[in-house]
């Protein structure tokens, strides 16, 4: 046997192996349920993830909503596009709290949105909802942490959820399907790169 024959033989082999393993993981995962994952960390792309689940989900025709917290007093390019695909939004439109200053009108803001979430967790016409920069709102106060526990655990069996955005609180995490954790290596911003609509925003 060649020298070439002989790597072949060895890749063969360990990628059959791992074919071996993938098949008895997909075996395994028989449970059908609705998820709720929690992308989280100091990294940037953690929203653009949740805009990137929700347009996977109108591809194959299920219905979506979105809410946004923090964001929200400039244009939207997921917005834009996903709103003509019929998904339903709600955004909390007073910009970050770093900019309002107003502890009292941010919190009426987000109780505003989070309200229409809570309507959300109880429709089982809706398949998938994203909840964008929630965990700021539970971190700040604005909306409590056992309301959100209460209305994700008691959403319809096969609505799945999405929560977005720094400082995921630990009941979170320990209660989501899948957890991913974004982390910040480089960002253009801290080296006065201006953010480029299209990219950025």
């Amino acid at each position: 046997m060649s020298t070439q024959e002989s790597k072949d033989s060895r890749y063969k082999a360990r990628q059959q192996k791992v074919k071996q393993q993938v098949d008895e993981k997909i075996e395994a995962a028989q449970e059908e349920k609705g998820l709720l994952l929690v992308i989280t960390g100091n990294g940037k792309g953690k929203s653009t993830s949740g805009f990137g689940t929700i347009a996977r989900a109108v591809g194959h025709e299920k219905k979506c909503a979105v809410a946004q917290f923090i964001k929200g007093t400039w244009e939207n390019g997921e917005k834009n596009l996903l709103e003509k695909l019929g998904v339903e939004f709600s955004v909390m439109a007073t910009g970050f709290t770093w900019e309002t200053q107003n502890k009292q009108t941010d919190t009426e803001a987000a109780q505003a949105v989070w309200k229409k979430c809570q309507n959300w967790l109880q429709d089982d016409s809706i398949d998938v909802i994203l909840l964008d920069e929630l965990t700021y709102m539970v971190t700040y106060g604005y909306i409590e942490l056992d309301e959100v526990v209460d209305a994700l655990s008691k959403r319809p069996e096969m609505q799945s959820v999405l929560i977005t955005g720094r400082a995921a609180h630990r009941q979170l995490i320990d209660m989501a399907d899948t957890v991913s954790e974004v982390k910040n290596v480089k960002h253009a911003f801290e080296s006065g790169v201006k953010a480029l609509k299209g990219v950025d925003w």
